[in-house]
């Protein structure tokens, strides 16, 4: 678990279908994403599966957010590892009631100092469509740097790639 000022964060479980479907059934919550909206509770079953697995296999994954006033859930956020590029992403997503508030940068940045104190991972990347410039804006504001823009799926168009290493992040907040 992971706990900041106003969040909550754990692994994310079958108890969190409901909350999960809301969350990627939402049209205004899957644009950016490349990803088609949810259809059923059996497809986030075999996602929170994935989820599950991946806990299982790597030690983190993308986990269950929740305000710590109320214990309501906000969305998900965290890491997962991505074989296609051998890398480790960062990830966010929450429901449009909590945009604007400040928690995908709360989030990122507990996730962000997990990883790399607690995981001693040496490298965590983010990847955002170039048009969702609030995403991008998380990235920047929790240390990461441009990449580059490049396709996430062979053909696709292309989108902002950003990246960080503890070094970087210890100079950014110093800045």
């Amino acid at each position: 678990m992971i706990e900041t000022k106003r969040l909550l964060l754990r692994e994310i479980t079958l108890y969190d279908k409901e909350e999960l479907f809301q969350l990627h059934s939402d049209p205004d919550v899957q644009k950016y994403t490349g990803e088609p909206l949810v259809e059923s509770i059996e497809e986030i079953e075999r996602a929170i599966q994935t989820r599950i697995n991946d806990y299982e296999k790597y030690g983190y994954g993308r986990w269950a957010t929740f305000l710590k006033n109320g214990m309501q859930f906000a969305g998900w956020a965290g890491l997962a590892y991505l074989p296609e590029f051998d890398e480790i992403d960062l990830g966010y997503r929450f429901l449009p009631e909590y945009w604007g508030a400040g928690f995908a940068t709360e989030a990122s940045h507990a996730i962000l100092t997990y990883g790399f104190d607690k995981l001693e991972l040496r490298r965590i990347i983010a990847i955002a469509m170039k048009e969702n410039k609030e995403s991008i804006r998380v990235m920047e504001k929790i240390g990461m740097e441009f990449d580059k823009f490049a396709p996430y799926k062979p053909g696709g168009e292309d989108v902002a790639w950003y990246w960080c290493d503890k070094k970087l992040i210890t100079r950014n907040k110093r800045h």
